[in-house]
């Protein structure tokens, strides 16, 4: 019986094409618009970009956009380490559906998730009128940016967290547990450490999206501004003003954290492959 083949090498010259290709398309889709944004950011000069955020407007968007990243971080943290490990753990009626509720923001519109929680929570709706009635206001406020840019970030944490998770197993779970340990010191001495890396990751990813969120959020918040603009929404208004300066320079600040964040998930994805 013969031994399977080794898969064939393709040729040297498909190869150079299949480089060649990817290449423009990275640099024609991704590399280009980068380098145009920060062109025009810096087009005035320096002190123009740098004008830019002394504006009350620009510094009220960015200090929002900010706090619900905060909030979204650490209510999608929670969420997904929970989840994540009820997923990866254990059997249970409705996995199969709650694994389809995980992945339903990535499926759905974010326009349509917005508007879904503005019909939910709006005045009009019942819920709404009754949170009114007692002083709380959702839509057009801060509550509902962070309800909206928490339901389109929510998949990412868990989702890593659950895949390295069941990639790990229940062996040194399993072992603890046999040698007299808790539930809860089994999960932040023995399944907690070992999976840092992937739970860094998620939040990285949350991080990244929740920042850059415009569709839920221009429905639910009002677009007021000063109040309910986020960056990327004020970036919007600026550059229908044609305050073309201040529009790109928002927009390549928040370009260079999305950088950032993306080499970090490289540096935390190597060192997960390398654990």
């Amino acid at each position: 019986m013969s031994s399977p083949s080794a898969p064939a090498r393709a040729p040297r010259g498909a190869e150079a094409i299949a480089i060649l290709v990817g290449a423009a398309f990275v640099a024609g889709l991704v590399l280009l618009p980068l380098v145009s944004v920060f062109a025009e950011a810096f087009s005035a000069g320096f002190a123009a970009f740098a004008a830019t955020f002394a504006d009350r407007y620009a510094q009220s968007a960015i200090v929002l956009t900010l706090e619900v990243a905060a909030i979204t971080l650490v209510a999608n943290t929670l969420f997904g380490v929970l989840a994540g490990w009820t997923i990866a753990k254990y059997r249970f009626p409705g996995k199969a559906l709650l694994l389809s509720a995980i992945d339903l923001p990535l499926s759905v519109s974010p326009v349509v998730a917005g508007l879904a929680i503005l019909l939910s929570v709006g005045g009009r709706s019942p819920v709404g009128a009754w949170l009114l009635a007692h002083g709380v206001q959702v839509a057009f406020a801060t509550p509902g940016i962070v309800l909206a840019t928490i339901f389109v970030t929510f998949p990412y944490v868990a989702r890593e967290f659950a895949a390295f998770l069941q990639e790990q197993g229940r062996d040194l779970e399993e072992a603890a547990l046999s040698l007299g340990a808790s539930l809860w010191q089994t999960f932040t001495r023995v399944t907690l450490p070992g999976a840092r890396w992937a739970l860094l990751n998620g939040i990285l990813l949350c991080n990244a999206r929740a920042m850059g969120e415009f569709g839920a959020v221009s429905v639910i918040s009002g677009r007021i501004r000063g109040l309910t603009d986020t960056v990327p929404l004020h970036i919007e208004i600026l550059y229908n003003e044609d305050a073309f300066v201040g529009a790109f320079s928002l927009a390549a600040t928040l370009a260079f954290v999305t950088i950032v964040l993306t080499l970090l998930r490289a540096w935390v994805e190597r060192r997960s492959h390398g654990r």
